[in-house]
């Protein structure tokens, strides 16, 4: 499969038609094409174990580079000042940037909009690298893996993979696993367990593998929704296979496997629920942290959170950490501070912290409590010894919180509007809307958090323990429910996405200037 780029000898009337296609295609369903069934043997398994698409030749190559180049200034053509945001919850994986001169206060109609563009379905943010934009979303019966300029969403590239995911439940059938960027490649995860590796540059594919046929894996609830991380030059993703699949390494550049762990014997399950449930793969990102002086890669999974060494795959520890109901998910990040991690659900788990041995071997609970903190799809804040989040299962009576790490203690809450009666059980929908958020995403800059709730709202809300206030907040009109993409923030610019589910679909990724103009 060859990537197109403006190098290609592309026609004018064939970009005139591949613009309006993007334009008209983007905002409707995904298609008509069921979802094959697949018979697979222990032979077919055993042949497919192995990438599906050219490798490159020489590895030396290819430069992925370590995680610690990802730094303010550090990447190609880009003029402002600032961060990359090059990969799930940003440049650490915690929701958190370091960048300055943003305004302290919104006009009201808000911060300008620098440009706007109707794109295919899905939920997965966009990820920035330098003045590259990686979007990876859906239109008819492909994923679509596009990269434009930050700055002006200038066209560089797009590739594209044939795609028949369904959702089960009629949620969007686009990627929910953000990409993830380095200096000079792409990592893309699909709904459809499609691993693929792309240079930055150009698109061009360099492997991809469907792990599908590699592995062994159930069938999840909602698709694939694990975002990969990199270790070194070791892609590890929750693959979620069995018998001992749940956890694969793949070399990042030739995607062959390095190592696979992880069963649902990692766990002790007997009498609990879930028991006899062969989901391993959850919704919730890895991440890998320093605990005790050692580097652990921490998998919320489907059973519970497991610590493993990210170079080798051996299990540090297990933590059964899930939900009595069977149609249920772990969808929050685990949280790291020191020696101590931090658990969240929603379906009546509620959250734990846990105390990391000194050999790094176990854990032990240091307070539980379903009802302080349930967190659902997105990762709470750390700051200084409070945790800033978004606790409910569903709109109602969903609302943003503050809880002490130390003990629990709920802060503070929002309130919503009493009355409200849940519409739809199944996405979650109220039948008004919210006071102030819902559910919603946040992430920290410059003392403050910026906040998206589920229905558009756009919001400035400052880090403060003591008290909950609201210093500004807009609504655009693009930004409708659901609004279930978290924000990415680059160079002074906030990227926000959402689908219009009301109009058939429609989806809208909007660029907005955060220093107030659209200078640099």
């Amino acid at each position: 499969m060859t990537a197109k780029t403006y190098r290609n000898s592309l026609t004018v009337a064939l970009l005139g038609l591949f613009l309006a296609t993007s334009l008209l295609g983007c905002g409707g369903d995904d298609g008509d094409t069921e979802v094959a069934t697949v018979e697979k043997t222990a032979a077919d398994k055993a042949a497919k174990a192995k990438t599906d698409t050219k490798k490159p030749k020489k590895r030396e190559s290819i430069v992925l580079g370590p995680r610690e180049p990802y730094v303010a200034g550090s990447s190609p053509e880009t003029e402002r000042s600032g961060e990359d945001w090059p990969q799930f919850l940003g440049l650490h994986s915690d929701s958190i940037s370091q960048e300055t001169g943003l305004l302290d206060e919104w006009p009201a109609d808000g911060p300008p909009v620098l440009w706007k563009m109707r794109v295919g379905s899905g939920y997965a943010a966009p990820s920035i690298m330098g003045n590259h934009l990686v979007l990876f979303h859906r239109q008819g019966n492909e994923d679509v893996i596009e990269c434009y300029t930050a700055d002006e969403k200038k066209w560089l590239w797009r590739e594209t993979f044939p795609t028949d995911f369904r959702d089960p439940y009629g949620y969007s059938n686009g990627p929910r696993c953000t990409p993830l960027v380095t200096q000079d490649r792409v990592f893309t995860f699909g709904s459809n367990g499609r691993l693929s590796c792309l240079k930055l540059e150009d698109g061009e594919v360099l492997w991809t593998r469907d792990t599908n046929e590699d592995f062994d894996i159930p069938q999840a609830f909602f698709g694939v929704g694990s975002t990969p991380i990199l270790e070194g030059n070791l892609l590890i993703v929750m693959v979620g296979g069995q018998p001992n699949a749940g956890v694969v390494a793949f070399d990042a550049i030739t995607g062959d496997i390095v190592w696979e762990n992880v069963g649902t014997d990692a766990w002790d399950m007997k009498g609990k629920p879930g028991a006899d449930d062969p989901k391993l793969a959850s919704y919730s990102s890895l991440v890998v942290r320093e605990i005790q002086g050692k580097r652990h890669l921490l998998a919320l999974m489907r059973p519970g959170l497991v610590s493993l060494d990210p170079q080798t795959g051996k299990i540090n520890f297990a933590y059964y950490f899930r939900s009595r109901i069977h149609d249920s998910v772990n969808a929050a990040m685990p949280i790291v501070v020191d020696d101590q991690i931090f658990l969240s659900a929603a379906y009546g788990v509620g959250s734990v912290l846990l105390q990391v041995g000194a050999d790094g071997q176990s854990v032990e609970e240091v307070w539980k409590n379903k009802d302080s903190m349930r967190a659902h799809w997105t990762t709470p804040v750390y700051h200084d010894g409070y945790l800033y989040g978004f606790s409910g299962r569903h709109e109602v009576p969903s609302s943003m919180r503050c809880i002490d790490w130390a003990t629990g203690e709920v802060k503070w809450m929002t309130d919503e509007e009493e009355g409200a009666e849940l519409v739809n059980p199944r996405d979650g929908a109220s039948s008004i809307e919210p006071k102030w958020y819902g559910r919603g995403s946040a992430i920290m800059a410059q003392g403050n958090l910026i906040v998206l709730g589920e229905r558009g709202a756009l919001a400035l809300v400052p880090v403060d323990p003591e008290k909950f206030s609201q210093t500004s907040r807009v609504k655009y009109p693009e930004m409708k429910y659901p609004s279930w993409t978290g924000p990415v923030l680059s160079r002074k610019r906030l990227y926000i996405r959402c689908e219009d589910k009301a109009h058939g679909g429609e989806y809208y990724l909007l660029c907005v200037d955060l220093t107030g103009s659209a200078g640099t």
